[in-house]
């Protein structure tokens, strides 16, 4: 039997590769950049990928795939790291570490108003004023204010209910507010000060603030003005309660990140703390896409890069950050962020004293939120195999969808098909049908529509499902095999297990009845048992994004005039034919002759106009 052709001649590539740095991007048969990466030197770089003995299966995976290698030579190894970062989130290659992360962080503003406000901020930062952060979630900021709202008596509310108060709401009751809103509650020096105060504390210099206020009780009480000075004795109070319950000194540390990482059964978690101003503002855990047999330094440098280079919801780089991995690139990540960043910024595993302790902190975090994720899906695994016992199947459920119909009486039909593979909900997969040409309210002739639509062309083994489930009783069953019977020829040889799931008279959930497909015999289920609580996510999913798709269908149908979707009627003629009839429900009122005599309407396009009036 001949031997089969390698996908590449590796030989002839590697004997006219430079030796200089830079990145190489590696594509399969079809044209897909499977893999990006960088190289200080990029001949011996990616002759380590074509040795005899290679000891990482995903190595070894990977290259049997390489049809063709591109590379792009730089000037640095930094200039690299930035091309690599841009080219794996343009390409999104699966052999790489992939961090989906589009959050949008929020920052503290004390605004630069008369009477300044302090608040939370999200976006662009183009209010006049001082920011402080960014924080790790809008939880983490608004415990931050609540705790700032006891302390410094600063408005907090809106710029439009503040300049329309003509007296001090409940806040100023509470003492969580001076008033600044009403004229003669508080003096402009008073409140001045306090707004400085608050901007001392969020810049970490607690001490400094509590010495202020130390002397002004004392000046206070020396005057003989106690209430003032019990004022200050307050604040002094709950000030040093907060900094005792601060476990970062801001003379030891300032701006830095903590990054901790955790990997088991394929999963990794990396989890940051975030510390500005000598203050733990809060941490955040990431299940970064990690390939098989990925290794562990890999990962970081991975996470790091795609992390701070994204530029992503106004994350800041901060001057320093801790790992509890150690990289062979640590330096030249360094000099990348710091370029990034203007300033420069610090990348170092090796620390002692308290920088040790925050980096053990950091990786037992990770390993507890690592825990906390496999145990999740160690239910959703023991769901599965459950199902897979339930519905005596041969092989294993890597793949269900379930389908759902939504509308109002007969108004604006939409169809969902939701997705679940092992992990639970894919909701990249998910897909809506907007149903049209059928009797409203036929909700067997939408659901024959929607698999139509879903199965009439050919597709791909995988992207078969196992199990298809169909929210309906046996009609609805019934005509689902009719459709799926009729496209077998796009199935590509796997036909799904139908299940129909009928709610019972009741509607409740627990008292759900299953049809399974061709034998249609009837299962019901314990109401505890796990695989139902699986079914009955996915039935719930199917049935949210239905309704969500088919109430927003909904409204924009409510809110476009129907003339809009009359061919040969622009918004030209829109206009001429409201403003000449007086109004849309004048315009179906009218006649064709009426129509007509509109400008620029023909008696043809009047009959037209008529007629899809009159058929809604």
């Amino acid at each position: 039997m001949p031997v089969s052709e390698p996908l590449f001649d590796s030989k002839a590539f590697l004997s006219a590769v430079t030796n200089q740095s830079g990145v190489y991007r590696m594509y399969d048969s079809g044209g897909t950049v499977i893999y990006v990466g960088k190289a200080k030197d990029l001949k011996k770089r990616l002759a380590s990928y074509f040795r005899t003995n290679v000891d990482s299966i995903k190595t070894r995976t990977l290259v049997r795939q390489i049809a063709d290698i591109q590379v792009t030579v730089t000037h640095t190894e930094t200039e690299a790291l930035i091309l690599e970062h841009n080219l794996i989130k343009q390409y999104q290659p699966r052999y790489n570490v992939l961090l989906r992360d589009d959050k949008s962080y929020p920052w503290i503003i004390i605004t630069g108003h008369r009477h300044p406000r302090i608040g939370v901020h999200r976006g662009a930062r183009k209010i006049k004023g001082d920011y402080f952060g960014p924080y790790p979630s809008g939880g983490a900021v608004r415990e931050s204010l609540h705790l700032m709202q006891k302390i410094f008596p600063v408005r907090q509310c809106e710029d439009a209910v503040y300049a329309n108060r003509s007296r001090p709401c409940l806040l100023y009751q509470l003492k969580r507010c001076a008033g600044p809103c009403v004229a003669g509650l508080v003096s402009e020096a008073e409140y001045a000060q306090q707004v400085e105060l608050a901007r001392l504390f969020l810049a970490g210099k607690n001490q400094q603030v509590i010495g202020e206020l130390v002397g002004k009780m004392e000046s206070a009480s020396g005057d003989l003005r106690f209430e003032e000075a019990a004022r200050y004795r307050d604040q002094i109070q709950a000030l040093r309660r907060v900094t005792e319950q601060q476990s970062v000194s801001g003379n030891v540390l300032d701006e830095l990140d903590v990054v901790g990482v955790a990997c088991d059964k394929g999963t990794a978690c990396i989890h940051v703390l975030f510390i500005r101003q000598g203050k733990v503002l809060g941490s955040r855990s990431y299940f970064p896409k990690v390939p098989a047999d990925t290794p562990l330094d890999e990962v970081v440098q991975s996470f790091l890069l795609q992390f701070y280079l994204s530029g992503q919801g106004g994350r800041q780089i901060p001057s320093e950050v801790l790992l509890d991995v150690a990289l062979e690139d640590e330096e030249v990540i360094a000099q990348t962020l710091s370029q990034t960043a203007g300033y420069k910024v610090r990348v170092q595993s090796r620390t002692r004293a308290e920088r040790a302790r925050f980096i053990k902190l950091a990786t037992i975090n990770a390993e507890t939120a690592l825990r906390s994720r496999l145990a999740h899906k160690s239910t959703t695994t023991a769901r599965f195999t459950q199902l897979e016992e339930l519905l005596e199947l041969e092989g294993p459920i890597t793949r269900m969808e379930c389908f759902d119909i939504s509308h109002t009486m007969g108004e604006r039909t939409v169809a969902s098909c939701v997705v679940f593979n092992r992990e639970g909900p894919l909701s990249s997969e998910y897909r809506r049908f907007n149903i049209d040409g059928i009797t409203g309210g036929d909700d067997y002739a939408a659901m024959e529509q929607a698999l139509e639509r879903r199965f009439g062309k050919l597709q791909e083994p995988d992207k078969v499902p196992d199990v298809l489930f169909i929210d309906g009783g046996l009609g609805q069953l019934r005509r689902a095999e009719e459709i799926l019977a009729r496209q077998l020829e796009f199935l590509g040889g796997k036909y799904p297990l139908l299940v129909g799931i009928a709610k019972g008279v009741t509607r409740k959930a627990g008292l759900e009845t299953l049809i399974l497909g061709d034998s249609h015999e009837e299962l019901h289920l314990p109401a505890d048992m796990p695989a139902l609580h699986l079914i009955q996510h996915i039935r719930d999913e199917s049935h949210r994004f239905a309704i969500t798709g088919h109430r927003a269908r909904r409204a924009k149908a409510r809110t476009t005039s129907t003339l809009e979707d009359i061919p040969g009627v622009g918004p030209k003629r829109r206009q001429a034919l409201l403003k000449y009839l007086g109004g849309l429900q004048e315009v179906k009122k009218a006649g064709v002759d009426e129509l007509a005599k509109v400008p620029g309407i023909s008696q043809e396009l009047a009959q037209s106009i008529h007629d899809a009036l009159h058929s809604l």
